[in-house]
């Protein structure tokens, strides 16, 4: 494949040493509004594009794919509030979209477990839950869409639960009122912490905990450039659920 990334951060960048090392190419690197011009034949040479930009940037750049016929792996979050807009879009253009809040192998293993363990747990009134997220400063959003995806799949499986909050901020600030029925996230920026996610059940008797520490971005990377060589050929829109199966 020729590949276009969209954001050449450090996750675009380490995107591009795993593609090239599995046979790709990279025929163009967007990384502000104005390249969208100067580099515009560039990109209609390419047959896949990646992105990993901006919240605000991430929706206008998959439109713009969309209208060039690019397939796009789409691995910034931020943006999920537009994400029924988007595949509703994607489907009308007949598109390609693939999004996931989290490439890891390893963290979609950890999702899958959380959905078990929140089945479970729905028996058990005696424990609450909890989830904490810690990422490098140099993220934007919080809490981090991994953290969101786990919180989603716990309200969906207990009864007990309805949403999320965010109850502490990166900065430290807890929100009036707390809901008590919504998942508590707790985001932490630290460094260049790469990512850990911690789900924690706890009750006066005990505590269960179930988590994922990602060791660079290498594992994201490489889940990214997988989740293109599977979106190749294909129309509409697919996650890493569509990939793992």
């Amino acid at each position: 494949m020729k590949i276009a990334l969209l954001g050449y951060g450090k996750m675009g960048k380490a995107i591009e040493e795993i593609a090239l090392s599995r046979g790709h190419q990279i025929g163009v690197t967007i990384d502000n509004e104005d390249e969208w011009t100067t580099k515009l034949n560039d990109l209609k040479g390419c047959n896949m594009a990646i992105d990993f930009s901006f919240p605000s940037t991430a929706v206008n750049n998959m439109t713009r794919c969309f209208d060039l016929g690019l397939p796009v792996v789409v691995g910034t979050t931020g943006w999920y509030d537009q994400l029924d807009r988007m595949t509703d879009l994607c489907k009308a253009k007949n598109a390609s979209l693939f999004v996931a809040s989290n490439f890891s192998i390893g963290m979609n293993i950890m999702f899958a477990l959380n959905r078990q363990m929140a089945q479970l747990m729905n028996r058990y009134p005696g424990y609450s839950v909890s989830i904490a997220e810690t990422h490098h400063i140099h993220k934007l959003d919080a809490p981090s869409g991994t953290a969101i995806t786990l919180a989603n799949d716990i309200a969906d499986r207990m009864q007990r639960c309805q949403g999320w909050q965010l109850v502490c901020d990166p900065q430290g600030n807890r929100p009036e009122p707390i809901d008590a029925q919504a998942v508590p996230i707790t985001s932490y920026r630290e460094g260049e912490v790469p990512g850990t996610h911690v789900v924690t059940y706890d009750s006066p008797e005990d505590t269960l905990t179930i988590s994922h520490s990602a060791k660079s971005r290498k594992g994201l990377a490489l889940g990214a450039v997988l989740a293109a060589e599977y979106l190749e050929g294909k129309k509409g829109y697919h996650t890493m659920q569509d990939l793992l199966a």
